[in-house]
């Protein structure tokens, strides 16, 4: 088995670039009239920037952040959502040398704090009242903090008003003094391992992924007028890189949506190209689906359709044939029900990238065999985001590809990967210790996930360290693959593995409450049932018992799972069981539901 792997060929990033250098490279290529950001003005009504209006709202709101005395290395936080004011003020702040420090929307007060003071903050930029509101309670505990400016009371009007007393010379000034190993943003880790540590990422960093994605997928960033609708939160590292793909490059177009609430209509009227999301996202769009047929004639359609489409893709990714009814019901399937999925992602829709967390590779053939290319990557906030990436015309499904032109990746000796290139971050704010711990003696990144690698250098990823159970009887188990297996139980929203020194397996799973409410009405059942009183339901303990099943029919029984509780509430942000991206914390959950795990779980076994 291979154990270390670097792509070949290399990238290029220039000492005297900077992300920046993005926006104006596309200028002096393309000009300054294509179109490069949207954003919704009414329902269905979304308004087009060129790259000349963008680049002065950037220069303008530059020349107002060196008014109000933001100097080279001054850190800023961008506390909002994802709009158009976060692409203009991010590019703002690398022209002019500043940190960006953005924080998620979701983020409560005292989370806020934590990361303002420990990056100090000088100026912070919210979107709205709500979270203008949660800073200000909070100020007078932040000393380096001097104001906070509130986007939907006109931010950019004002930085442009207070940016008519710096002069052009002073402006290009600071632009030509910005350079790409200086420090461009500090993003704290969503912490699903522990507390939140800021990694240090320089502009070298960024540009050289974003160049790397430009020679690995530039069928779906670059190429044939690509349109993205980006709404994964920009304090993201993921959502921002794929941002400056699609403003570095000719002629793509993103759009910001601040929130999903009318998700499913604005692909519709927006029309992208290639969609970003995690696991989630694209299990919702299945069970939305599968859920709309039902469980007559159109359910037992779609049953079929998905265990064709996914015979499909698997044909194709072994070069084989389809027989003649293959083909036959495929062109069938294709009018009955895939032209319908791939329509409620948009008329355009080409790819769909997925990254964040492992996605089963069941969904993965799913969206292949549709029409779909299921684009997955990984990555961490340390990485810049994307370290390896599957291919277009080489899309192992299973793997998460390989690394971009000159980086490389290596499997240690008790599984680990680790990572070494030009995106890899320099260290940790303000934790030397931690920096030393994540770095090994030779240099490559200590990634804390377990994987490997083919013959051809296709990263596999198969757990986390921290993650493996040790069952009392002394079996390692990896969860995360029994876990994916039995969230595909439609109504299912997480599935949560224990047993560490426990006699066996067990699992706490949460419910989808959005599938639960049009899965109720099929089994006779009241589509207004709480979460509470669902959990209780014998025909919902049986659905999810289906899965389970299915899932334990692949392992040992030391691996499978013997009970499991149907939990009352969801995991979340607010009861910290969820990170902002949507990954579950696993030491929280145990933590959160530890009575319920005694109790239901253990209670007999101790």
């Amino acid at each position: 088995m291979l154990r270390e792997y670097t792509t070949p060929g290399s990238v290029t990033v220039r000492d005297d670039e900077s992300l920046y250098s993005l926006l104006t490279d596309r200028i002096e290529r393309s000009g300054d009239q294509t179109a490069i950001a949207s954003y919704k003005t009414a329902p269905g009504q979304w308004k087009t920037v060129t790259t000349a209006e963008f680049h002065r709202q950037v220069l303008e709101s530059a020349k107002g952040l060196i008014a109000l005395g933001i100097n080279k290395g001054d850190s800023v936080t961008l506390f909002s959502s994802t709009r158009i004011e976060w692409g203009i003020l991010d590019f703002a702040l690398a022209a002019i040398g500043a940190v960006n420090v953005p924080i998620y929307d979701t983020d409560s007060a005292s989370q806020a704090e934590r990361i303002i003071n420990d990056a100090e903050v000088k100026l912070a930029i919210t979107d709205n009242r709500d979270r203008y509101d949660r800073l200000d309670s909070v100020f007078e505990r932040c000393p380096e903090l001097e104001r906070v400016l509130m986007m939907d009371a006109n931010a950019l009007g004002a930085l442009e008003g207070l940016g008519v007393s710096v002069s052009d010379e002073e402006l290009q000034a600071r632009i030509d003094s910005v350079h790409a190993d200086d420090l461009a943003t500090i993003v704290y880790t969503s912490g699903s391992t522990g507390a939140p540590k800021g990694a240090e990422l320089t502009h070298r960093n960024f540009l050289s992924i974003v160049r790397g994605g430009y020679e690995c997928v530039p069928e779906m960033i670059a190429d044939d007028h690509p349109r993205l609708l980006l709404f994964l939160p920009l304090a993201h590292c993921f959502a921002r890189y794929v941002q400056y793909c699609s403003i570095g490059s000719d002629d793509g177009v993103v759009g910001y949506l601040p929130d999903t609430k009318t998700l499913l209509p604005d692909l519709r009227s927006f029309g992208p190209t290639y969609l970003l999301g995690v696991p989630r996202v694209f299990e919702k769009v299945y069970n939305a689906a599968s859920q709309k047929a039902g469980m007559g004639l159109k359910g037992r359609i779609f049953a079929k359709a998905t265990v064709a489409a996914r015979e499909w893709s698997r044909m194709q990714v072994e070069g084989t044939r389809p027989t003649a009814q293959q083909a036959a019901e495929h062109v069938a399937f294709e009018t009955l029900v895939y032209r319908s999925i791939r329509g409620a992602l948009g008329p355009n829709i080409r790819y769909v990238a997925c990254g964040g967390a492992p996605l089963s590779e069941d969904l993965a053939h799913f969206y292949a065999g549709i029409g779909l290319r299921m684009i997955q990557g990984y990555g961490l906030t340390e990485s810049a985001a994307p370290f390896t990436v599957t291919r277009v015309h080489d899309n192992l499904i299973g793997s998460v590809g390989q690394p971009a032109p000159g980086g490389s990746v290596r499997i240690a000796d008790d599984g680990e990967v680790q990572l070494k290139g030009d995106n890899i971050f320099r260290a940790y704010h303000h934790l030397p210790e931690a920096t030393a711990d994540t770095f090994t003696a030779d240099g490559w990144l200590r990634t804390g996930d377990l994987g490997s690698l083919d013959e051809e250098g296709h990263l596999k990823i198969t757990g986390r360290k921290k993650d493996i159970i040790i069952t009392a009887g002394g079996k390692n188990i990896s969860p995360i693959p029994m876990e994916q297996d039995i969230s595909q139980c439609p109504i299912v929203e997480h599935a949560v593995l224990i047993g560490d020194a426990r006699p066996f397996v067990g699992a706490l799973i949460t419910l989808d409450s959005d599938a639960l409410a049009q899965w109720l009405p099929s089994r006779g059942l009241p589509a207004d049932l709480s979460l509470a009183q669902a959990a209780k339901e014998p025909a919902v303990r049986e659905e999810i018992q289906r899965y389970i099943d299915k899932a334990n029919k692949g392992v040992s029984r030391a691996e499978s799972v013997r009970k499991f509780v149907i939990l009352d509430q969801q995991f979340t942000q607010d009861n910290r069981c969820l990170t902002p991206s949507l990954k579950v914390v696993r030491p929280k959950v145990s933590e959160v539901f530890a009575d319920t795990i005694e109790r239901n779980l253990y209670e007999f076994k101790k």
